[in-house]
C-alpha cells in the first residue's frame, strides 16, 4: 500500500512510519515542524526514514488544502491522520488555535479522501474524550459528551466529522483513542519524559495534586501494533481504545522512574491543573477482538527502554 501519514515526524508518527516502511509500504509523511516543541527533535525522529527509498517527506500545514492535495498525489490507498495541536493545558490558553488545527485540518484531509476516492482513513483520537468518566474501565460505548478541555473537545469533534464522512461517502473510518503513550522519542512536555529529564539533572519535578491521579500509560510498540492492524482492517466506522489497561497513580509512576534511573526525585507539589482528568483506564476488549491488539509491555520494562534512549 501507499500510505499518507500526517504528523510523521512526531513521536507516534515517526515510529509508525518506520514500521510501515519495514513492512514494505510506501509512505508519504507530512509534518509542519511546528514550534510547539523544538523542531530539531522532530527532524532527528524522522532522520532514519529519510534514508529509505520508499519514503517521501512533505513539509506542510494540514490546513493548507493545496499543499495537502499536492502531497497526497493520485495513488494513496490510506490516510493515517496523526497530526494535531497536542496538549490539554495549552489548549485552555489557545482554544481558537486548537480548534483551527485539529478540526479544520481534519476536514481538509477528509475532503481530499472524498475527492480522491480513498477508502481507508485512520484518525488519531484521545482518551481525553472520556473527561472525568466515573465508570472504569472506559469503554467505546460510554457517553463522551462531557470533555473538560478544548483539546478533548476537538478530538470528539474529529470523531463526529469522521462519522459524517463515512455516512455520506462510504469511507472506511477508524478512530483510535490513544491512552498516554510513552517510550523513546516521547514529547518532552509529557510527564514521563519531563520527570525523567528533571530527575536525571537533579532538578525538582512538578507534581500536580496529591499524586493519586491515575493514568493508563501505554508503550509505543503496543500502540504501533494497534495502528498497523487498524490500517489493515479499516472498514465501516469504528472506534477503538488503544491502552495498556493497567493504570498507575502518579506517585507510583515517579517511584518506578526513580528505580529506572537509580536516582531520587525532588518533588514540587502544585495544585491540580484545569483540564486534567482524575484517571484514564482503557477497556481494550473491542481492540483485542477486532484488531488482535495485545498490549504486552509492563511499565517497568517500558521505562527501562525509555531511560536507555534518554541517556543516549
Amino acid at each position: 500500500m501507499k500510505i499518507l501519514v500526517t504528523g510523521a515526524a512526531g513521536f507516534i508518527g515517526s515510529h509508525l512510519t518506520e514500521r510501515l516502511l519495514k513492512e514494505g509500504h510506501a509512505v508519504t509523511g507530512v509534518d509542519s515542524f511546528d514550534a510547539f516543541y523544538d523542531p530539531q527533535i522532530k527532524r532527528r525522529n524522522i532522520a532514519g526514514a529519510l534514508e529509505h527509498p520508499s519514503f517521501n517527506l512533505v513539509e506542510a500545514d494540514i490546513r493548507d488544502q493545496a499543499a495537502m492535495d499536492k502531497a497526497i498525489g493520485e495513488d494513496v490507498d490510506a490516510i493515517v491522520h496523526l497530526a494535531a495541536r497536542a496538549g490539554v493545558r495549552p489548549s485552555i490558553e489557545q482554544p481558537a488555535l486548537y480548534t483551527d488545527v485539529n478540526i479544520n485540518g481534519t476536514v481538509v484531509l477528509l475532503e481530499i479522501a472524498r475527492l480522491r476516492g480513498i477508502k481507508k482513513f485512520v484518525f488519531a483520537s484521545s482518551s481525553s474524550v472520556y473527561g472525568n468518566n466515573k465508570k472504569v474501565p472506559f469503554s467505546e460505548d460510554d457517553n463522551v459528551d462531557f470533555p473538560i478541555s478544548p483539546y478533548a473537545a476537538t478530538k470528539k469533534a474529529g470523531e463526529l466529522i469522521c462519522h459524517t464522512y463515512h455516512h455520506l461517502y462510504d469511507i472506511g473510518m477508524t478512530c483510535l483513542r490513544f491512552f498516554t503513550v510513552y517510550g523513546p522519542r516521547q514529547r518532552p512536555d509529557l510527564a514521563i519524559h519531563k520527570f525523567a529529564r528533571l530527575i536525571e539533572a537533579g532538578e525538582p519535578i512538578p507534581v500536580y495534586g496529591d499524586g493519586s491521579m491515575r493514568r493508563d500509560f501505554t508503550y509505543i510498540d503496543d500502540i504501533i501494533n494497534g495502528v498497523v492492524a487498524a490500517i489493515d482492517r479499516c472498514s465501516g466506522y469504528q472506534i477503538y481504545n488503544l491502552g495498556e489497561s493497567r493504570p498507575i497513580c502518579v506517585s507510583d509512576l515517579i517511584a518506578e522512574i526513580e528505580k529506572a534511573l537509580g536516582k531520587q526525585a525532588v518533588k514540587n507539589h502544585l495544585s491540580v491543573q484545569p483540564g486534567d482528568v482524575n484517571q484514564t483506564y482503557a477497556d481494550v476488549a473491542k481492540a483485542q477482538r477486532d484488531l488482535d491488539y495485545s498490549p504486552a509491555t509492563h511499565i517497568n520494562q517500558g521505562l527501562a527502554e525509555f531511560v536507555a534512549w534518554l541517556r543516549q
